[in-house]
């Protein structure tokens, strides 16, 4: 008997271990609300510190240091139709939360053609509270995900038109997960708190084929990095006691290429394609430190896009945007979850920008990103959970800039 209910614990944690890490709705694609008001259709531009994310090589063409910086606020709502304990259809409200990653880039040019820059961001991150008592308890009741990339870039110029960048990516994060267990007998509660670190590295090319057509590319790569931290069960379980669990985590990999042209002298417009590499996480091994057990769970990822538009339009000191994206999700059905149910989305973007004068300038963008109303079916026999997600996400994006 102990053994069975030390296999369901086992299970069910890595489980909510493996949707919490690595849900697509996790991984964040704004940074930067000049390239956000676009559809985060950049990297044939890249014109700002943004271009760190976007496309390195796009620091090459910037001439004067600059500093841009700000942030986003991210408010995701979630509705999940499903049963309750007594078996009757109802309604599960995500608790309203706010989320606020942070971008901040340097970019100073050593010598002619020879930019030198740093950023912070988040490419991965959010987190989802539920209540403790809803349908999906046994799933999750809250997680929160945070990671900061550190990355030092270089950009060198080769010629008037082509230009090459590349950098280093420190990687350090956290996850928190709690949520209800299924033993047959109670509802324990299981907390895990890990983190993590790892490194990985960016490289971009851009190429000016004419004065009005651009195109350009860039890479960065996946990031494994090693978790470790604590598992704690309330009340405490003789099964598996509270103590240390480690895993590894892949970070996808995540390639651009871009195309822009500049219609007119007030009017530029771009599409990207977006690649994700998501088929690399097929599953995960975490390890149970207190009693040398190891769980593996399959996931079988599948590699995901996103195509996405933008332009925008000058006017004087006022610059008018907008963008569209769609982006594919990765999860299949057997394994969409609720820590920010995951579906095909949506973008609708724009925004503005604004030059005081020659040296600060203020971006602000706005993105609704509407899911695809997806219906999930129960693979736990233990738990009553099919049922339908209706979602969506508005974000908030400000940022400063100032060039020297």
């Amino acid at each position: 008997m102990n053994k069975t209910i030390h296999s369901l614990v086992v299970f069910f944690v890595c489980s909510v271990m493996t949707s919490a890490v690595f849900a697509s709705g996790f991984q964040l694609n704004e940074h930067g609300a000049r390239a956000m008001a676009q559809g985060g259709a950049f990297a044939a531009r890249a014109t700002d510190g943004s271009a760190i994310f976007f496309n390195p090589a796009g620091l090459a063409f910037q001439t004067r240091p600059s500093l841009y910086a700000g942030t986003t606020l991210i408010s995701p709502v979630s509705e999940f139709y499903g049963p309750t304990q007594l078996n009757t259809n109802q309604k599960s409200e995500l608790q309203s939360q706010l989320f606020t990653p942070i971008n901040i880039y340097f970019s100073y040019p050593i010598m002619e053609g020879l930019t030198a820059a740093v950023g912070v961001n988040n490419p991965f991150g959010l987190g989802t509270k539920w209540n403790e008592n809803w349908a999906g308890k046994y799933l999750t009741t809250k997680v929160y995900l945070e990671t900061f990339f550190i990355s030092p870039t270089l950009a060198y110029q080769i010629t008037d038109q082509l230009a090459i960048g590349a950098g280093v990516n420190y990687v350090t994060g956290s996850v928190l997960i709690e949520r209800a267990v299924f033993t047959g007998a109670g509802d324990p509660r299981v907390s895990l708190d890990l983190s993590a670190s790892g490194w990985g590295f960016n490289v971009g090319a851009m190429y000016k084929i004419t004065p009005e057509l651009s195109i350009g590319a860039s890479y960065r790569s996946t990031v494994k990095v090693d978790a470790k931290g604590t598992a704690k069960f309330t009340p405490a379980l003789s099964v598996l006691p509270a103590g240390d669990a480690t895993t590894k985590i892949k970070l996808p990999a995540v390639a651009f290429v871009g195309l822009a042209y500049k219609v007119s002298e007030e009017l530029e417009l771009e599409a990207d394609y977006q690649y994700n590499g998501w088929s690399s996480y097929d599953e995960l091994a975490i390890e149970f430190k207190s009693n040398n057990s190891k769980s593996v769970a399959p996931k079988n990822y599948q590699d995901s896009f996103i195509l996405r538009f933008g332009g925008e339009y000058k006017l004087d000191a006022l610059r008018l945007r907008a963008g569209y994206l769609y982006d594919k999700s990765p999860v299949k059905d057997q394994f969409v979850e609720p820590m920010l149910p995951d579906a095909n989305r949506n973008g609708i973007n724009v925004g503005f920008g604004y030059n005081f004068n020659e040296n600060f300038s203020l971006d602000f963008a706005y993105l609704l990103l509407l899911f695809n109303e997806r219906k999930v079916e129960s693979t736990i026999p233990e738990i009553n959970f099919d049922g339908t997600y209706k979602s969506y996400v508005n974000l908030f994006a400000i940022d400063f800039g100032y060039t020297f």
